[in-house]
Order: structure tokens, then C-alpha cells, then sequence
């Protein structure tokens, strides 16, 4: 279960991963999780907001992070902190609760926020999530099922539905309809 919090600002260090995806920025604060970018991920922060650069203490992200692509692991066990506006981190909110190998639109999350909720407003903040993957962004397609923008690239967007689909039914969940 990811807990989006608001939270201050504290000395973050990053590393990047090699994954079977590309290159992947990791930034923690303390233990906490706080940023997962793509090389050309779009929007990415200042490097400066990654901090300095180790490589200490970041095996288990590493670890989660291989399984979930190799497709053995559905779910994330690591201490997160996601900041944001009030309205992004309803929206990430939203997108964490999205069952692996599952999408959505951003139109129903939209329509889970309340009347008045433009999908492209929920598509701009889905955009600002910094931490793809982990926060299931890649889960959120358009009205009609299409792939729509993904801040690492559509090619990486459908390698993650694929993976999740795979892997949902390697554990007997899979679904009649196709993901997009």
C-alpha cells in the first residue's frame, strides 16, 4: 500500500539502477523513497533536487525493482514519501489503488474525485508522478483503452502492461479483455 504525504524538505541522495527497462533514477530521503525517473523522463526535477549521488541504500529498490520487471513481483514493500499539491496526491492516491495487471482511465479518476474534475487536469498530475512504477502511472490509459502519454515513453508504458499482464496470468488472474 503506498501512503502519499505531504512532508518538508530534508537531504535527498539518488542512484542510478540499470533495470531491463533503462536507466533509473532513485532518490530516498533517510530510508523513504522519494523520487524513480527515467533517463528522459518527462517532466524530471533539477538534479539538484536528486542530491548527491551513492550507491549505499538502495539494494532492496534494486531488488523490487528486478522482480517487479522480470515479472515475480506485484506489489512494492518499500517506505515511500510522495510530495506534491493536494490535488496531485489525491490522484496518486487514486492510481496506487489500481490492481496490478488492471487499468483505468483517466476519466474514472476523474469521476473519483468529483464533479467538475477535468481528465486532463488528472492527466497533468498523473504526469507529475514522481515515482513511475512504483505508483502505477502506467496503469492509466485513455477513454477508449488507448496508450496515452507515459512520462518514460509509450514503448516503456506497454513493456510494463505487458509484464503485469504476464504476470497476472502466470497467477491465474488474467482477464478476457486485452489492457489497451
Amino acid at each position: 500500500m503506498v501512503t502519499v504525504t505531504a512532508g518538508g524538505v530534508s537531504a535527498a541522495v539518488h542512484s542510478v539502477l540499470e533495470t531491463a527497462l533503462g536507466e533509473l533514477t532513485v532518490v530516498r530521503e533517510g530510508d523513504s523513497l522519494t523520487g524513480l525517473y527515467f533517463r528522459q523522463h518527462w517532466p524530471r526535477p533539477e538534479r539538484t533536487a536528486f542530491g548527491t549521488l551513492s550507491d549505499e541504500g538502495f539494494d532492496e529498490v534494486a531488488r523490487q525493482l528486478g522482480e517487479f520487471l522480470a515479472g515475480y513481483r506485484r506489489r512494492f514493500e518499500l517506505p515511500l514519501k510522495v510530495t506534491g499539491g493536494e490535488f496531485d496526491r489525491r490522484v496518486w492516491e487514486l492510481v496506487a489503488r489500481v490492481r496490478y495487471g488492471e487499468t483505468t482511465t483517466y476519466g474514472k479518476l476523474a469521476r473519483s474525485l468529483g464533479t467538475g474534475i477535468d481528465p486532463r487536469d488528472v492527466g497533468a498530475a498523473v504526469g507529475r508522478n514522481p515515482l513511475c512504477i512504483i505508483v502505477p502511472c502506467h496503469r492509466v490509459v485513455g477513454a477508449t483503452g488507448k496508450l496515452t502519454g507515459y512520462a518514460g515513453g509509450l514503448y516503456r508504458k506497454r513493456a510494463l502492461l505487458e509484464i503485469e499482464q504476464a504476470g497476472a496470468a502466470r497467477a491465474g488472474c488474467a482477464r478476457e479483455a486485452r489492457l489497451w
